[in-house]
């Protein structure tokens, strides 16, 4: 899994994160002050990426975490195989993919598309 370290601090909304070993979009980053016993704490709130579900994590500010590192890549759709699944040809290596289609976007044959790719999890995104 491509992923590197960054410290709590440096991360802000709409940056990725690790949570419960999934990659998470963070949708709403807050801190608290130092108290008298303590380091300043930050409170993380994210929703996955590629399963959609939210979460949340609280850390001291200056722990170290795990970052994803996630392409966004173009692609053309060669053909639709049924209303949820298409294969996607990527634009820069030609290599032909299968793709879960989301349920609201309507794409057809030669559509240019956007999505991500962590591993071997891919989303369309538009």
């Amino acid at each position: 899994m491509a992923k590197e370290q960054k410290e709590v601090r440096e991360l802000q909304e709409g940056n990725y994160v690790m949570m419960d070993d999934a990659a998470c979009v963070i949708n709403a980053y807050s801190t608290a002050k130092p108290g008298k016993h303590g380091s300043a704490k930050a409170r993380i709130e994210g929703k996955g990426v590629f399963d959609e579900k939210k979460r949340s994590l609280s850390q001291p500010v200056d722990a170290k975490i795990w970052v994803p590192i996630i392409n966004r890549k173009q692609g053309q759709v060669v053909s639709v195989e049924s209303d949820t699944v298409a294969q996607v040809m990527d634009l820069e290596t030609y290599e032909t993919i299968t793709i879960q289609t989301p349920g609201d976007m309507d794409i057809s044959p030669d559509d240019e598309i956007e999505y991500l790719e962590m591993d071997e999890q891919r989303k369309i995104v538009r």
